[in-house]
């Protein structure tokens, strides 16, 4: 018999005999009987931290539009997976970028903000000569950002929020105001 546990409701059904023999589905069921699924879970640590994070361009220029704004949308992508940061969803608007991410815990928000900040800056600036005419060849970020915790506000005001940015309806979890 399959040592697979099938969920129903808040319980669970395990097949006879395998409870004992099986150490990780042992483990596995307590976390998620105790904790609920939407938590995230290492090693030896389950979690769910999320923020949300927005910054501003370097003297609020609107430059962030189509390639520019689709380019720093994939580097905060890859930026984020490459941390274990899970974008829940995110807007790149002309001027700022707002994005509502879970975070690891060995990861601190301005850890997270710094890598994105730098790396995009850094690539953007390099890819996109109207940006290195527009900011002297230096930052394309201004200094600072803002970070909650959702804690005190909902998730899903946080998303939704995040999602009426644009009058134009969300397109996937992660969006700019030039995606058709």
């Amino acid at each position: 018999m399959a040592t697979v546990a099938t969920r129903m409701q808040d319980c669970f059904i395990v097949p006879f005999g395998e409870w004992e023999k099986n150490p990780r589905l042992q483990a596995k069921t307590i976390v998620d009987l105790r904790y609920g699924e939407h938590y995230r879970k290492s090693s030896h640590t389950v979690y769910d931290i999320k923020y949300h994070i927005v910054w501003i361009t370097k003297y609020r220029k609107p430059i962030l539009r189509a390639d520019i704004a689709q380019r720093a949308r994939d580097l905060i992508r890859a930026i984020c997976r490459a941390n274990d940061v899970e974008i829940i969803k995110g807007h790149v608007s002309r001027d700022h970028v707002h994005i509502f991410v879970a975070v690891p815990p060995h990861l601190s928000v301005n850890q997270l903000v710094k890598s994105i900040k730098g790396k995009t800056s850094r690539k953007m600036l390099m890819e996109f000569k109207t940006l290195s005419r527009a900011f002297w060849g230096r930052h394309m970020w201004a200094r600072g950002y803002f970070a909650a915790s959702s804690g005190n506000v909902k998730d899903e005001v946080i998303m939704k929020y995040t999602e009426q940015q644009s009058l134009e309806p969300p397109d996937g979890d992660f969006k700019t105001d030039d995606d058709p």
